[in-house]
């Protein structure tokens, strides 16, 4: 049976294109069954949309708090069903209940190699910082943010002349190859969190 995916998103939804190209090209054994944003004018909608994929709009502008949007969200999630929770540029802070209720089943990816970075202007702070390289990681969601077991990690150099947006079109890159391989390990029983740690039956390589 395929791996059942959920997908949460806010905006453009570029790795939730590269996760349903894959698909289509039946290299992973998975189903998008929905696609969840807190953003309706959110282009990833429209993404899923020509894919046939059902969208659901649950806008946390529309709640008096934000304990009434983490509850309304998780009760949406649950409705799915799905075997995997995949975070695809989701830019709200997931409440612990909604986390330990999908515990190893939930996916973030992360424009830095954590643990370097966390939170947000990741690719400003490495050239700031001077690294000579910057990459993204994939890792299971947490209660501490940005610090779930890092699953697999991308890395590219940084360039002399690098900016913050030509440094992240090539993470973006980076991001769409390595977040699909990542949901095929899961899809396929070769991934899973135990005892606080990724295992992961093969090297992730990108």
């Amino acid at each position: 049976m395929s791996c059942k995916i959920l997908v949460l998103i806010s905006g453009n939804g570029s790795n939730l294109q590269a996760l349903l190209d894959r698909i289509a090209r039946d290299e992973i054994d998975a189903d998008v069954v929905g696609v969840i944003s807190n953003v309706a004018a959110a282009y990833g909608l429209t993404r899923a949309q020509q894919r046939g994929v059902k969208i659901e709009i649950i806008p946390h502008k529309g709640f008096a708090t934000r304990d009434e949007f983490d509850r309304a969200l998780l009760t949406a999630m649950r409705a799915y069903d799905a075997d995997l929770i995949v975070l695809a540029g989701f830019m709200r802070i997931l409440s612990n209940d909604i986390v330990n209720a999908f515990l190893g089943r939930m996916i973030n990816i992360h424009p830095s190699l954590l643990p370097k970075y966390t939170g947000l202007h990741t690719h400003q702070r490495a050239l700031e910082a001077g690294d000579a390289e910057h990459g993204c990681s994939v890792h299971f969601v947490t209660p501490e943010l940005d610090g779930g077991p890092v699953i697999a990690q991308a890395r590219c150099a940084v360039l002399a002349g690098d900016d913050e947006k030509t440094l992240a079109q090539r993470v973006h890159l980076l991001e769409h190859k390595l977040y699909p391989a990542v949901v095929n390990a899961f899809a396929n029983g070769r991934l899973r969190l135990r005892d606080g740690r990724s295992e992961v039956d093969e090297v992730i390589v990108v």
